[in-house]
């Protein structure tokens, strides 16, 4: 899947994923869990908490 087929599936810009995976962007709870949701995982398969 690309970051574009991503992004579209889950209403959002193609951007904005990049900057999630890059770790310059944390997406909301809502956005999260439809990402996790589109792989079928669990939202801890997907992200991972990090305590700066």
């Amino acid at each position: 899947m690309t970051q574009k087929d991503l992004a579209d599936r889950v209403g959002v810009t193609r951007q904005t994923i990049l900057a999630i995976e890059n770790g310059k962007y944390s997406p909301t709870l809502d956005l999260a869990f439809r990402i996790a949701r589109t792989f079928g995982v669990g939202l801890d398969e997907v992200f991972t908490f990090h305590d700066d």
